[in-house]
């Protein structure tokens, strides 16, 4: 634990995205961090916020908490990604590092335009990606670096599938799940995808505002593949209204699979199955005992790590630069679809496909 003493404060919009899930706590029992302000236009919820954080100010405008307080760390908490950009972008501006809700932006260019800001002011964005610094996953990671199931071959991930599925499972839940492929095997070299709503491929009129705003949304069944410069292959699958448990990823590798299986950080199961052999009839799954790891605990572990990446000058276990990276896995989905053709990474246009492909309604 630091010796440093930091100063902390986090943005809400009760209403408009709430302080996401969580942030404004990540502090709590964390010797190192006074955490001194909250900020949030509604009266109530920011009363709320401050008695659950024990914050010694509170301010209805995020603006003049950051001019009238010494801050090190600021929260970005809402769900709603729509005032991302001008939050983050003002905690750059007034020195502050930043702990951002996931996604972390609408298009690339957003999230481009937020890393570089931070790159460009030495200080380090992460985000609420939670389950890379949860204790399962970094096993899993051990496990793969150790050769638990031999060389990673592939990677098969599954959207929640419920009634957000396709386009919007994709960009709400699987930015964990992109997030959590790159941590494992790396950078994506190349994606190819296939879009489609109601069963047939999606056109400009299927082009929509997701139910919170996140950025636009398109299509009813997503099915992505990913080729990484490991030599890995990854695959993405959501279908809406399909039976639960399907949230989590297969890794398979030359000597055997692991299988995460879990909508929330708190009910994560993780199995290990050796190479199938024939002649062994008793040969099954294998169930890793972990410590269910409440989500809160993630921001936490999250805060601790941003403080290490901050003194050490390194990236933070989640980064920005790394959220970008993953939203950019979604995007490419759409920018695929609508090209019929391989998107190669990092994408030459940084705008949102579906913005433009909803501009060519009508358009022959």
């Amino acid at each position: 634990m630091s010796a440093k003493k930091y100063r902390a404060a986090a943005m809400g919009r009760t209403g408009r995205g709430n302080y996401g899930h969580s942030l404004h706590l990540a502090y709590k029992g964390l010797e190192n961090v006074d955490f001194i302000a909250v900020a949030d236009p509604d009266d109530a919820g920011r009363e709320k916020a401050r008695a659950e954080t024990g914050a010694q100010r509170s301010y209805a405008d995020y603006r003049d908490m950051l001019a009238k307080e010494d801050l090190d760390i600021v929260s970005v908490c809402p769900r709603w990604v729509d005032c991302h950009l001008e939050m983050v972008l003002a905690c750059i501006e007034a020195g502050c590092h930043v702990y951002c809700e996931k996604p972390i932006a609408m298009s690339l260019e957003d999230g481009d335009a937020m890393v570089e800001a931070a790159d460009n002011a030495g200080l380090k964005i992460a985000v609420a990606h939670q389950g890379v610094y949860l204790p399962g996953i970094q096993k899993i990671k051990s496990m793969l670096d150790e050769g638990k199931i031999g060389q990673v071959q592939a990677i098969h991930a599954h959207g929640k599938q419920d009634r957000r599925g396709g386009g919007e499972d994709m960009i709400v839940l699987g930015t964990h799940l992109f997030n959590m492929m790159r941590y494992f095997v790396g950078d994506v070299a190349w994606m190819f995808a296939h879009a489609t709503s109601n069963g047939h491929e999606i056109t400009p009129d299927d082009v929509r505002e997701a139910t919170e705003p996140v950025g636009l949304m398109a299509g009813d069944c997503i099915n992505s593949y990913f080729a990484f410069k490991s030599g890995v292959s990854g695959f993405f699958n959501s279908r809406k209204d399909q039976a639960s448990g399907w949230y989590g990823m297969e890794i398979t590798g030359s000597e055997g699979m692991i299988s995460v299986r879990g909508g929330t950080a708190s009910n994560t199961a993780i199995y290990t199955y050796p190479l199938w052999d024939p002649t062994n009839t008793s040969q099954k799954w294998e169930l890793l005992e972990l410590d269910n790891t409440p989500l809160y605990t993630g921001n936490q572990l999250a805060i601790v790590d941003l403080i290490d990446a901050i003194e050490r000058d390194r990236k933070p276990l989640s980064s920005g630069r790394d959220a970008v990276a993953a939203l950019e896995m979604i995007l490419g989905t759409y920018e695929s679809q609508i090209t019929g053709k391989r998107v190669t990474f990092p994408m030459e246009n940084r705008k949102h496909p579906l913005a433009r492909f909803r501009l060519s309604r009508g358009r022959s």
